[in-house]
């Protein structure tokens, strides 16, 4: 299972995109928006949602994770990361039960830098520069 992450941000509002592919066909895309996060936060998010996502599939024996942030993915494993706390608890907790499936299991963590243009990480990086947000309702100050 390949999980591809990317996030950026644009006027205050950050966009994470993760895409899962199983045997090079694609099963899964998920976008989220949020508002007043860091771009790293983001990225962390969207690396901890497609190891959600993998976790619980069935006969998914290898995950690869694919990202232009590898210095958010090592914090999964960093015991002083006290503003991810939570989400590296959540992460953890589904590699306890994807580990537990079977002892071969494995994860692996790739860099893909956003100029080496691979095709399914350009895809992912395309989106999320590309996407604009339409409020819902207009922010009025008084």
């Amino acid at each position: 299972m390949l999980i591809v992450t990317d996030a950026s941000v644009k006027n205050n509002v950050t966009l994470s995109i993760v895409h899962i592919h199983v045997h090079n066909r694609p099963v899964i895309k998920t976008l989220y928006h949020m508002v007043n996060i860091t771009s790293t936060e983001a990225k962390f998010f969207a690396i901890r949602y497609g190891i959600h996502q993998a976790a619980h599939l069935q006969d998914i024996s290898k995950i690869i994770v694919i990202t232009d942030s590898i210095h958010a993915a090592k914090n999964i494993f960093n015991p002083f990361s006290n503003i991810l706390q939570k989400q590296v608890a959540l992460i953890l907790n589904d590699l306890r039960k994807f580990f537990n499936c079977h002892h071969k299991n494995t994860i692996e963590f790739w860099e893909c830098p956003s100029k080496s243009n691979w095709k399914l990480h350009k895809i992912v990086n395309i989106e999320t520069k590309s996407f604009n947000l339409t409020p819902f309702s207009s922010n009025k100050n008084s």
